[in-house]
């Protein structure tokens, strides 16, 4: 196969264009193409009034070397990469310890089903509940304010991630093309093919749950064993050699090989781990607020004459500005028409995180408007960020009332440092409720002075961006894990306990689905390399 890259065509194109931009690429004739797949179509959108589409195609001829000969050095045209997942051991005949997983995030999930797929059938220990049960309670937490501390947004099978955007890019370096493993499994879990294509794939917690569900089947026929609300409270260790876990209820299983996937929420488990002397830093993350504009906002100002394309789709942006009191201020997690969620995971305390479905067709679009924070902001050793967090989580909580609702604020109230009374044009999507103050109150005030500075910055970019109307909603704390958790760079196992992998976001080695699941992969290799090994 040849790759093609950058064949770019007007936004009314069809596929009978690209096949002659194929076929002019390269000189030959239609009769000389066998066939061709895209692997990527993302679309420029510089220039709103000319949106091209950009394609990198995998083409399939009977001259290819010729072709490659032919075209020898030139910037858009080599031989297309082998991308298929090679497994690098299976289980041996003889008995082996099974490996356990704890956590069903992305990451755990991903390593169970390669752990699974290469015969090692894994112990998957999940202290939420199963995916569609879970859903049903964080549903409920939204209608009916009953959080349920094991079972909400942060959670339960399927992890931080089925109750987001459910985005699938991301900016790792990824030269075994596991990415590609990851997208392929979830299309033939159900997934719709477009993922595989598109420049920025996304999914979407409804069909998200169906796909979670039909992957866990899948180890499950091949071996693997589910717990659900199975909390790990301890880890057994012997002479620095993890040994197995212990569950809440007493319980406990046995390995030599422990994958560590809790998700970035797991502060109880964190506090175990540094109280049992895992080795962990604290580490840099950010928070700050959901911002909500009207989506038809965004696309016209994104993409001109043709919002509303349904090539196209919502909407995004991606935003960033360096202010004066030397503090960064980013978009983050941005969900094209969605909606602002309740993420609470701990009673007494609020959280916002930002949702889509896969059609993307809420009113509104909203994304995280945040501040870097570093360890320098909070320095109470490696757990002190999980006070940081908690202390604003409790602010947002009392200022929303102390029933869940979410305190928010105009946009141009907070710019002119005024309380919001009541509410504008643009109609918050959070549930349970809202409750409008004065956000000044519910972050540090070089956060607030940083947000302040930004906000109209971003104006440059998304004229309206600082609209009056637009709503701010607190807070969001959970960006990001607030620990690392150190683990070798050849082995991938914790520097000072042998057999427990630390990985995923939780542990601080991914930001989000693709890459958490990536992460999952290859812990999941290193241990079937050590099994398979005798180690």
């Amino acid at each position: 196969m040849l790759r093609l890259t950058e064949i770019r065509l007007p936004i009314d194109h069809n596929e009978d264009d690209l096949k002659k931009a194929i076929l002019d690429r390269l000189f030959i004739t239609e009769k000389e193409l066998d066939g061709f797949t895209v692997y990527r179509r993302n679309y420029d959108a510089r220039k709103k009034t000319a949106i091209v589409f950009s394609y990198t195609v995998d083409v399939d001829v009977a001259n290819e070397d010729f072709l490659l000969e032919r075209f020898d050095g030139h910037p858009h045209i080599r031989k297309a990469p082998d991308m298929e997942y090679k497994f690098v051991a299976h289980a041996p005949d003889k008995p082996f310890s099974r490996p356990i997983v704890v956590g069903c995030g992305p990451c755990g999930l991903f390593a169970a089903l390669i752990l699974a797929q290469s015969g090692f059938k894994p112990i998957i220990l999940e202290r939420g509940k199963n995916v569609r049960e879970r859903t049903r309670d964080t549903f409920g937490f939204w209608r009916e304010r009953q959080l349920n501390p094991e079972s909400n947004v942060q959670f339960g099978e399927g992890g931080a991630g089925t109750f987001s955007d459910g985005k699938l890019h991301t900016q790792i370096k990824d030269p075994k093309h596991y990415g590609r493993k990851v997208l392929t499994e979830l299309v033939k879990s159900g997934a719709p093919e477009e993922i595989l294509y598109i420049g920025k794939p996304h999914i979407g917690t409804f069909k998200l749950v169906r796909i979670i569900e039909e992957m866990r089947d899948e180890i499950i026929s091949l071996g693997g064993e589910y717990h659900y609300e199975s909390r790990v409270d301890d880890l057994i260790i012997e002479n620095g050699q993890i040994q197995g876990v212990v569950l809440q209820d007493g319980r406990t299983f046995h390995s030599d090989h422990v994958i560590l996937a809790p998700g970035h929420s797991a502060r109880d488990t964190f506090e175990m781990l540094y109280k049992r002397g895992v080795t962990m830093e604290a580490k840099p993350f950010s928070v700050g607020f959901r911002i909500e504009h009207p989506q038809s906002m965004i696309d016209e100002c994104r993409l001109g004459p043709s919002a509303g394309n349904p090539l196209l789709g919502s909407a995004d942006y991606k935003l960033a500005h360096h202010c004066k009191n030397g503090r960064t201020v980013y978009s983050f997690c941005m969900c094209p028409g969605g909606t602002v969620v309740a993420a609470a995971s701990e009673p007494g305390r609020l959280v916002t995180n930002g949702m889509s479905q896969y059609s993307r067709n809420e009113r509104n679009a909203n994304a995280a408007i945040v501040v870097d924070i570093s360890p320098d902001d909070y320095p109470d050793g490696p757990l002190g960020g999980i006070a940081f967090q908690r202390e604003l989580e409790q602010k947002a909580f009392e200022l929303g009332g102390s029933n869940y609702n979410a305190p928010c604020q105009l946009v141009g109230d907070f710019l002119k440092n005024k309380p919001s009374t009541k509410l504008g044009s643009v109609v918050p999507s959070y549930t349970p409720g809202v409750t409008p103050c004065n956000l000044a109150d519910a972050l540090p005030g070089f956060a607030i002075t940083a947000l302040r500075e930004a906000i109209p910055a971003f104006e440059r970019s998304i004229p309206g961006f600082s609209l009056h109307d637009a709503v701010l909603t607190g807070t969001e704390t959970r960006t990001s894990s607030p620990v690392k958790i150190l683990r070798n760079r050849d082995d991938l196992q914790s520097v000072n306990i042998k057999g427990l992998y630390p990985a995923g976001e939780g542990a601080g080695y991914a930001g989000g689905i693709l890459s958490s699941a990536v992460d999952g992969i290859e812990v999941a290799e290193a241990i079937a390399r050590d099994i398979a090994a005798g180690k």
